[in-house]
């Protein structure tokens, strides 16, 4: 029988009369646990390749024995079926909801305004005319000034260097991200003639570094550029100021925010910079310097904590090796 290759029937279902060799088909009695377990989760997947001819052979089985094929639908299949797409539909609200809570968390953080910048007066010119006098900083990180004994060093290897070492020779100085202005005030308290500083963020220029330039009386003798340092040497290199370069520059960056191989490679052909320039860099710990830039020579390099200061100048300004002394029997016998 075709039926018995697909499932097979209890001995009370199916009986066989000999006598005149047909199939009688007894009425279908059934008790709830046969039903129960009569599904078409009996069918193997195996069968399902035949795909719509095995259903419609499913269907014909199930009619010949007077059964209703709705009522043996695979409830494991359908629950199965539709637990899975109430969890792809659970899972794309969680993706949706997901979604939608960073954009209202970004929404909000957008929305909350900033609390106000405030500034204190913990830094002071260290020496010329305008000594002891205080100067604004930002509170917190956004501007790190450099630290006063660092920037005292700085001014003492700078005037060595030159070979003036009471004072700082006279001269045009140009600070690259100013921030504060310490370093650039500094300059012009202990001689220098004219600064120029350098600083992008307009809050800083209008709430620090100008109210410092005034209270010293610095700003009739400054010049403040409020843009990038990259951009600011860019054009430079493009337009040529008409003072030509100038006698000191110095570079004190955030660590994490500049390249100090891409920013001295700009220094290095830049027409700021001229032979008897020179550059004082403030740099991090593991930083590697070059021994030169452009024509200029390294003429110091210091360690403070993780900060270091390197100085390149021309190459009159090295330090001469002092002439080794030998003694008398050793110079006896090198002159014989």
């Amino acid at each position: 029988m075709a039926s018995s290759s697909l499932f097979t029937l209890s001995p009370s279902f199916l009986t066989t009369s000999h006598h005149h060799h047909a199939a009688v088909v007894a009425p279908p009695i059934f008790s709830l646990n046969f039903r129960a377990k009569f599904s078409l989760s009996t069918f193997s997947p195996a069968f399902s390749r035949r795909g719509n001819e095995m259903d419609e052979q499913k269907h014909w089985i199930l009619e010949k024995y007077g059964l209703d094929p709705s009522d043996f639908v695979d409830e494991s299949f359908s629950e199965g079926t539709q637990k899975k797409s109430k969890g792809r539909k659970k899972g794309r609200r969680g993706e949706e909801d997901k979604e939608d809570g960073k954009g209202r968390r970004l929404a909000q953080a957008l929305e909350e305004p900033k609390p106000p910048r405030t500034t204190h007066k913990l830094l002071q010119v260290l020496g010329g005319k305008a000594r002891r006098r205080k100067l604004l900083s930002p509170k917190g990180m956004d501007v790190r000034p450099m630290m006063e004994v660092v920037r005292g060093a700085a001014f003492d290897m700078l005037q060595v260097a030159g070979g003036c070492p009471a004072a700082l020779r006279p001269g045009r100085w140009l600070d690259l991200y100013s921030g504060t202005g310490s370093v650039g005030i500094e300059a012009i308290s202990r001689g220098c003639s004219e600064a120029h500083f350098i600083e992008m963020d307009p809050w800083v220029v209008s709430e620090v570094l100008r109210p410092n330039l005034e209270c010293t009386g610095f700003l009739d003798m400054s010049v403040i550029h409020t843009v990038q340092v990259e951009k600011f040497l860019e054009q430079a290199a493009k337009f040529p100021e008409k003072d030509g370069c100038f006698d000191y520059i110095s570079v004190t960056p955030p660590y994490t925010a500049v390249s100090y191989d891409i920013l001295m490679s700009q220094l290095s052909v830049s027409p700021l910079v001229g032979k008897d320039t020179f550059i004082l860099v403030e740099y991090p710990l593991r930083t590697e310097m070059q021994d030169s830039c452009g024509s200029l020579v390294k003429v110091a390099d210091r360690r403070f904590g993780r900060t270091h200061l390197a100085i390149y100048g021309p190459t009159w300004s090295q330090k001469k090796r002092a002439s080794k002394v030998l003694p008398i029997s050793q110079l006896s016998n090198a002159l014989t």
